[in-house]
């Protein structure tokens, strides 16, 4: 009894702090001010973003085979799959993120589901977004464009027809492991496609296998791998800002 009586006492005392409060200023807060960032327009990349690729050469990249320059085409503001040269990924590693990135799926169809203008965006070398012509093509639900590969079926189908430019703007929390390697806090992936919310602060469960479940293994930051899965799709215009 005398323990509820003093929540009580708390429980009072504070709604009497809070009623007492009368002057707006009060409750004003002017530090820290956040620091000015200049957005761009049309998709480019604002005044802190790291640029990775602004159509004129791959800089920034490299091959994920044997860490060779990377072989895939540049022309025309584009960077396009050169098949058969394999996966390229970032010289730089990153954590949390804000991703801007834009596809296109060859125009020349062929084949169906995932043999269809495949590609992935691979976050710290582990969790695919997938990129896959999705327009009219049926394929695994949890295989689709925008996918979390094998984990999370994408809300909507916000996929351009092929030789348009779909939009993803990623927003990715990694996950966090401790010094005995043990996962202390789950990874968060959100993504628009073309302005549409179509993975909404989903969970990652793990890795995303092409076979078996998700694995966590312990890891810290990682680069950013697009994959070369033999089709000639195209990406333009990638920057990310650290957060």
């Amino acid at each position: 009894m005398k323990k509820l009586s003093i929540i009580l006492l708390i429980l009072f005392c504070g709604a009497t702090a809070f009623a007492q409060i009368t002057d707006p200023k009060a409750t004003e807060v002017w530090e820290p001010v956040p620091r000015k960032v200049t957005p761009a327009r049309n998709g480019a990349a604002p005044s802190d973003a790291i640029v990775l690729f602004d159509g004129k050469d791959l800089n920034e990249w490299k091959s994920r085979k044997d860490g060779a320059a990377a072989k895939w085409k540049v022309e025309n503001g584009y960077l396009e799959v050169v098949k058969g040269t394999g996966d390229i990924m970032t010289n730089r590693k990153f954590g949390d993120i804000q991703l801007h990135i834009e596809w296109s799926a060859p125009m020349e169809i062929v084949g169906e589901g995932q043999g269809r203008g495949n590609s992935g965006v691979f976050l710290q070398e582990r969790y695919e977004v997938q990129v896959l012509d999705s327009y009219v093509s049926r394929t695994y639900s949890n295989g689709q464009a925008a996918s979390l590969y094998k984990q999370s079926i994408p809300l909507v189908n916000a996929t351009v027809a092929p030789g348009e430019w779909n939009v993803y703007d990623i927003i990715f929390h990694a996950p966090r492991f401790n010094e005995d390697g043990v996962k202390v806090a789950d990874g968060y992936v959100t993504v628009m496609h073309n302005g549409i919310v179509v993975q909404n602060h989903q969970r990652l469960l793990g890795t995303t296998e092409y076979i078996g479940f998700p694995k966590n293994p312990a890891h810290g930051d990682g680069s950013i791998i697009l994959q070369d899965h033999g089709n000639p799709v195209r990406f333009r215009n990638i920057w990310l800002r650290e957060l």
